[in-house]
């Protein structure tokens, strides 16, 4: 037992080991770069990777797999990996494509023993024959008509329903991906995970990726973050969904994009038919809101949708993305096939999103989608000392209560008038903070005589005067 201990305790130091990060002033100025991002944007934890010409040449681990509990991360730490699955399955279905066990075009209902409403999944759909049109194609192109998922239906009634012809337009949904693996599921016999270990996780090497939790996981894990930077109770999925109940590392999923770069186990011509766009998308990924700019720019960059992955002209030659995002968990991966090139992040806080603008800029040479996206920038953060700082803590009243104390140098803002619990302020300036989590401005007013005697709230339209009690 003790043996068998060492050799994977030596293993897992190996597999750190391999993607340490060489020295350099290179190397140096962009882990500055990074670090500086993820400080101006509130971000404790950050994974990158990058394949260039075919080869693995950058694998790197940033700030903290849990922050409250000071561990960092490292390459061999287990993120989950969000949405980042669905690009992966959709990676496996296309292998099934090319051994002819899954018809693209094939409605996916002739796959089953009994019509979908018969199923307790699918039961919602009996009276609507549209779920007899659904292809693996709109499943992995998003366009089966489905919500992204049935909670989310904007009828507020969390039943599942098309909602219009599918293969009609764009509505990106892991429903779809769900009712295509129900169909990979019963075609192959084999459950997900299996199917996933013997095609695409032992083949590229994936040691510390499943779509189920693994006791392997519990030595070397991250949990989220939420914008608060508080850290959020870890899930272990014990049940594969191919929609996003994956764990990874960035040493695996660099593995996985190289892989894909090199159409490893899948023949050239169905990788570039799952790069090919299948449908232009619209105002907004989740075409839930419609915003003249973001239109704008998807269709100046040529936004569309391929087989499990989305597609953009870039600066640099056509490239294919996928992101991932849950609370505490925002990843996004962007590569350029013609290049053999990707770059590869994963980021274990809520505040990830932000940066990921500036971030791909800055070390993919290009500018990415990001309107289309929702990644909109990050606030100011100015760094102030304590000196500055602890005068604006006290107790605040008025038409609501609020108490502002300083921990470990930041500011936080709790108010039991409206249920507010301990949230961080940012600075702009010394006298200007504002709330993350809400549409929320708070000026800190002085006397003649440089004392803070009141704030000022402008709340999502409400404006609040609030006078220093204490």
């Amino acid at each position: 037992m003790k043996k068998n201990l060492l050799f994977s305790l030596l293993g897992l130091a190996l597999y750190t080991t391999v993607f340490a990060q060489s020295s350099g002033p290179g190397s140096r100025s962009r882990e500055d770069a990074i670090r500086g991002l993820m400080d101006t944007a509130d971000v404790p934890g950050l994974c990158v990777g990058m394949v260039q010409n075919g080869s693995i040449k950058y694998v790197k681990a940033f700030g903290y797999r849990n922050a409250a509990l000071h561990q960092l991360n490292d390459t061999a730490t287990c993120f989950y990996a969000a949405s980042l699955a669905k690009s992966l399955f959709a990676y496996l279905v296309m292998q099934l494509v090319q051994e002819k066990v899954i018809d693209l075009d094939k409605p996916l209902y002739t796959y089953l023993p009994k019509p979908l409403p018969d199923y307790e999944n699918y039961k919602d759909l009996a009276g609507d024959d549209r779920w007899k049109l659904i292809t693996a194609r709109h499943c992995l192109d998003h366009t089966t008509g489905f919500p992204n998922w049935r909670q989310f239906n904007p009828h507020g009634n969390n039943k599942l329903e098309i909602f219009f012809r599918p293969g009609e337009h764009f509505a990106y949904s892991g429903e779809g991906i769900s009712l295509l693996q129900l169909v990979v599921e019963t075609v192959t016999k084999k459950g997900l995970e299996e199917l996933a270990q013997e095609r695409i996780f032992k083949p590229f090497g994936m040691r510390r990726t499943s779509y189920v939790w693994q006791p392997a996981f519990e030595s070397d894990y991250a949990v989220g973050h939420d914008k608060n930077g508080d850290t959020i109770p870890k899930v272990r999925n014990r049940t594969a969904y191919a929609a996003g109940s994956m764990e990874t590392t960035v040493a695996d999923f660099s593995r996985f994009m190289q892989a894909v770069l090199l159409s490893r186990r899948l023949d050239p011509a169905f990788r570039r038919q799952m790069l090919t766009p299948q449908v232009q998308v619209g105002g907004w990924k989740e075409a839930s809101i419609f915003d003249s700019s973001i239109a704008v720019q998807s269709k100046e960059m040529h936004v569309a949708y391929g087989l499990g992955w989305g597609l953009f002209a870039s600066s640099r030659g056509p490239a294919f993305f996928k992101e991932g995002h849950l609370d505490g968990w925002e990843h996004y991966v962007i590569a350029w096939p013609e290049e053999k090139s990707a770059l590869i992040i994963l980021c274990n806080s809520s505040n990830g999103e932000s940066m990921f603008k500036e971030l791909v800029e800055k070390l993919g040479r290009t500018t990415l989608p990001w309107k289309w996206e929702g990644y909109w920038p990050y606030g100011p953060n100015a760094k102030l000392p304590e000196s500055v700082l602890k005068p604006i803590t006290g107790e605040y009243d008025g038409k609501l209560k609020a108490i502002v104390t300083l921990e470990d140098g930041r500011l936080k803002v709790t108010s039991p008038t409206v249920n507010l619990s301990k949230t961080n302020l940012y600075a702009i300036d010394a006298s200007h903070f504002y709330l993350k989590i809400m549409d929320t401005r708070i000026e800190f007013v002085k006397d003649p005589d440089g004392k803070i005697i009141k704030a000022i709230l402008d709340d999502e339209g409400e404006h609040y005067e609030l006078k220093k009690v204490r």
